[in-house]
């Protein structure tokens, strides 16, 4: 996803305003080479970059968002139309506080809610980086949402209702390991943004963090610690070891995940991408009720083991198993059990391309069958594998297949 950031401060002692300082050298090539390592930590590239062919942070790429197509902006140092002639204030506001240079309001949709939460020097890193880029002239016209929606001083009441900046304060019962972890994930990497449900202003809801959320026809799932949804069965090494190389025993990246491991995770350093596991291996599971196991003499699950048998059976194994680190296992996995099955009905009608990534130069993928399975039998075989071997998940219905084939066909138009 991208990750794409749908709802959506320092302190006044990060001095979001600013307060006098000694200039940093713009040509100290640390500071440069740490801010280039946050820029990847914080995905930036990808969103301010028109796929496929653009040009780097020159934006123009058209981000999906549940109110509307939003289009970024070019943050190369282009003075004319890009953030050349910005000061580091200016920078900071937009990136912390979503307030341009000219005093408007940016979309959540830029995700400055977590982005206020890291420090101004990390923040001012990440301008010095960019600063070496090359400028690049391209005009953007980001403002392409429907109105009323794409009246920006809206914005000023929802950062009054939703926006409430805070730094990611230290919890001294922690380790430095899980303290760095909280830091990356609830500030640059901004993991919410993609993996906690929203409300119908497009807000965090706070109560159910990274419990997961539906976007742009995905689902980004679960990351808690729950052992049939989220990340419970996973050890620190399983969880480092996707996000290294997008695959482990349990699943591989596809979709906006994938692109999120080729161009953030996969470059992350091995001790933050621990400390991101430890983080993560830490998040209270939701009190639910466990989802009730359809029974095998079903019409829908018998139909269903047919089709698993015929289409399904020689990569994912009979067992559901699979084959490690090229073949997912669906046995046990949260990703299968999720409550919401979008991700698993575009898979099987649109197919996937796993990531590649330098760990991992082999991508695996998927074949599409959308052409071979009508929406009954891609419903049915997923209610299988989603209640086989243990697992325990909602059936599918042929609607839901029917209507997530409606606006696969359209995105692909």
């Amino acid at each position: 996803m991208p990750r794409v950031a749908f709802g959506l401060a320092v302190t006044a002692a990060l001095g979001v305003a600013g307060t006098a300082v000694v200039a940093a050298d713009p040509q100290d090539f640390s500071r440069i080479e740490r801010g280039r390592y946050l820029a990847e930590v914080g995905d930036c590239a990808p969103c301010h970059t028109r796929q496929p062919n653009g040009a780097a942070y020159g934006g123009g790429r058209a981000i999906e968002t549940p109110f509307g197509t939003i289009v970024s902006a070019n943050i190369t140092p282009d003075r004319e139309t890009g953030i050349g002639a910005w000061s580091d204030d200016d920078f900071v506001r937009a990136v912390q506080h979503g307030i341009r240079s000219d005093g408007s309001n940016l979309f959540p949709a830029m995700p400055y809610p977590y982005f206020a939460r890291a420090t101004r020097e990390d923040i001012l890193a990440i301008r010095a980086y960019v600063n070496t880029l090359p400028a690049v002239s391209n005009a953007v016209k980001t403002d392409q949402l429907p109105f009323p929606l794409s009246v920006r001083t809206e914005m000023v009441a929802w950062n009054k209702l939703y926006f409430h900046p805070a730094p990611v304060r230290p919890d001294p019962g922690k380790s430095d390991e899980w303290n760095r972890g909280a830091y990356l994930v609830e500030g640059l990497m901004h993991c919410g943004a993609c993996h906690t449900p929203k409300n119908a202003a497009g807000a965090d809801y706070d109560d159910a963090k990274l419990q997961g959320y539906a976007l742009q026809g995905w689902f980004a799932p679960n990351l808690t610690d729950e052992t049939r949804r989220g990340l419970g069965s996973w050890s620190t090494d399983d969880i480092v070891a996707y996000l290294k190389t997008g695959h482990n025993h349990f699943s591989a990246a596809a979709g906006p995940m994938a692109e999120m491991v080729a161009n953030s995770s996969s470059k992350l350093t091995d001790a933050d991408l621990r400390a991101v596991a430890s983080y993560l291996k830490d998040q209270p599971a939701p009190k639910q009720e466990e989802a009730k196991r359809l029974a095998g003499s079903e019409a829908p699950m018998r139909l269903g083991a047919a089709i698993y048998a015929d289409e399904c059976s020689a990569c994912h194994t009979p067992s559901g198993k699979g084959v490690p680190n090229l073949f997912p296992s669906l046995a046990g996995s949260a990703a299968v059990q999720q409550d919401d099955p979008s991700s698993l009905i575009r898979i099987v009608l649109g197919g996937m391309q796993s990531v590649a990534t330098g760990a991992a130069p082999t991508g695996p993928e998927m074949p599409l069958f959308g052409w071979v399975l009508d929406d009954r039998q891609t419903a049915a075989v997923l209610t299988y594998i989603r209640n086989s071997w243990g697992n325990a998940a909602p059936a599918v219905s042929a609607d839901e297949v029917g209507k997530a084939r409606h606006r696969l066909a359209e995105s692909t138009d």
